[in-house]
């Protein structure tokens, strides 16, 4: 009947005589605890929490479990509070352990252990409850960035408890943010902003937002980066392979670029100067078929998309023909840069004119050993030739000769006798 007190007591309540010895209880109690042990709880929304009693060295005194508002639970195993989440675990002299399941944020709060000895004791142990985020979202200002421009990221980590903390990845790079956190009643709601300034490295690299808190674990969410960028163009050199660029040889270019989204346009073209009219450009590749000094020049590819325009260039400088033929070099003739690339077909001749200059000592070294061989052979045949035998006639006896007829007999007997002297020369 409506205004009339109702007299019947609150469902849970203990029966009077019950609520006297709780009351004696609530009033005569030590705080510390000396013989009942109880811990504290932490569960996460909707699962189950544990909540025991235990005493040391039981005199088989009676236990129960009060709830925050001090209702009795469970006054040793007989459950007078009717919320059948609250389950009997385990009862004995010495525990009385209880189990509350679907566990909701109401339910967290003080919950008082009481035992009835002289004088009565009681302990509380504390339920706190964990809420992970409800959601998890990220948001970003720009769906497709230009390379160089500053993008801004958002990530809302929405209802927790306790607040979240977020942190920030690029791909395996980890980045800082700057968070706000918004309380609604007892949850909190934190949005994390990330400003991040996009180069074509970043195009399909994922944005990570991790949620850190003690509820949940690897909760995550990410966004994969769209960059727009203008073309990267690199010249090189098909032929000739290896070497110098000479007079008379041919020379092939070829031109590469790439960009997001892919050029559309692409030319070749001399630097301050008219292209000559014997080059044949075929698509992204330039031929010259019979080099001349008049070639010499800077050859420029451009290419282009919707983003922007680059280009690369190829320096050419055209050498003599060569006199004999030089030992193979190995050369790099090719250089790029973003956005300009310049290219030197000069590159190799350091290379070149070393190997000439080899070339060149061992042709003088091989001369100057032929001279000299052939000059011991001339020395040789010379002296074969002049080798002879020379005969000195001495007539002995002349000088004792009494008058010029006998000397002469004497000189004329003498030669048949005369001693042969010889003299040679090698």
């Amino acid at each position: 009947m409506a205004g009339r007190a109702q007299r019947r007591p609150a469902p849970g309540l203990l029966p009077p005589v019950l609520l006297l010895m709780a009351a004696a209880a609530a009033i005569i109690r030590t705080g510390d605890g000396q013989n009942l042990v109880t811990e504290d709880v932490t569960v996460v929304e909707g699962d189950v929490a544990t909540i025991s009693c235990r005493v040391k060295n039981s005199d088989d005194s009676v236990i129960q479990l009060l709830n925050p508002n001090r209702q009795t639970i469970y006054f040793r195993d007989f459950r007078p509070l009717k919320d059948s989440r609250f389950q009997l675990v385990n009862f004995s002299n010495s525990e009385l352990r209880v189990s509350l399941t679907n566990v909701s944020i109401s339910d967290e709060g003080r919950y008082f252990c009481q035992l009835y000895t002289d004088p009565p004791q009681e302990i509380y142990t504390t339920i706190t409850v964990l809420v992970p985020p409800r959601n998890l979202v990220i948001d970003i200002q720009k769906e497709i960035a230009v390379e160089g421009e500053e993008i801004e990221v958002n990530c809302t980590a929405m209802a927790s408890r306790p607040a979240t903390t977020i942190r920030w990845f690029k791909g395996n790079k980890e980045l800082t943010g700057k968070s706000e956190v918004e309380q609604w009643s007892d949850m909190y709601t934190v949005t994390s902003q990330l400003l991040l300034k996009v180069g074509r490295e970043d195009d399909g690299v994922p944005v990570i937002c991790l949620v850190d808190h003690p509820a949940v674990k690897d909760l995550q969410t990410q966004r994969y980066l769209e960059v727009m960028y203008k073309p990267q163009v690199r010249v090189s050199q098909n032929y000739p392979v290896q070497g110098l660029t000479r007079e008379g040889e041919p020379l092939e270019l070829s031109c590469a670029a790439f960009g997001k989204p892919q050029p559309t346009d692409m030319r070749w073209l001399r630097v301050d100067d008219e292209m000559p009219q014997h080059v044949v450009v075929s698509g992204s590749n330039l031929l010259i078929s019979n080099l001349n000094k008049t070639d010499n020049g800077t050859y420029r590819c451009e290419a282009s998309n919707a983003v922007g325009k680059s280009h690369a260039d190829y320096m050419l400088f055209v050498y003599d023909p060569p006199t004999t033929i030089p030992p193979p070099t190995t050369t790099t003739t090719t250089t790029t840069t973003i956005p300009t690339t310049i290219t030197d077909s000069r590159a190799g001749e350091e290379g070149a004119i070393r190997s000439v200059d080899h070339a060149v000592v061992g042709g003088v070294v091989a001369v100057v050993v032929f001279a000299m061989l052939c000059l011991l052979i001339i020395l040789g045949r010379y002296f074969a030739r002049h080798k002879g035998t020379y005969f000195t006639h001495e007539a002995k006896g002349a000088d004792d000769a009494a008058d010029a007829d006998t000397a002469i007999i004497n000189a004329e007997g003498g030669q048949n006798n005369s001693e042969e002297k010889k003299e040679y020369f090698i």
